[in-house]
């Protein structure tokens, strides 16, 4: 599958908008893809990472809340599929700068949203590395 040019979406970011979308999608998404983009949306405000590459992140996380997908979020099962891959691709090329700390921050978030079991499959999302982990 060929990723988008996601950087074309970082003018439809916005974080209330990234909030309200994941907050109505969170359960449907499931905790994988929640916790995915918490994790890059806390690394923005990271001092770690370049401002290019928060521009990278802020057109993933804005591929995430557009409307506009390779393929429409309403579709079962794959509808989120290629937004999950996009999160992926940018965590994986960011991975070694993000902390301890922004992964706490983006666990604590999802456990407002998801319950224990739920957070124990998200938990599995990352390992040393995210291209390690089953999706």
């Amino acid at each position: 599958m060929e990723l988008p040019d996601f950087l074309k979406y970082k003018d439809k970011f916005t974080k209330s908008g990234f909030m309200e979308k994941i907050s109505r999608i969170a359960k449907r998404a499931g905790a994988k893809l929640v916790y995915a983009s918490l994790i890059l949306f806390y690394t923005v405000e990271s001092d770690k990472v370049s401002m290019k590459e928060k521009a990278i992140i802020l057109g993933a996380l804005g591929y995430l809340i557009s409307p506009l997908d390779v393929v429409p979020d309403a579709i079962p099962i794959a509808g989120l599929g290629d937004d999950l891959a996009v999160l992926i691709y940018v965590l994986n090329m960011l991975w070694e700068k993000i902390g301890d700390d922004v992964k706490d921050k983006a666990r604590q978030k999802l456990s407002t949203w998801f319950d224990e079991d739920e957070l124990k499959a998200a938990d599995e999302l990352f390992h040393e590395n995210p291209n390690d982990a089953p999706v």
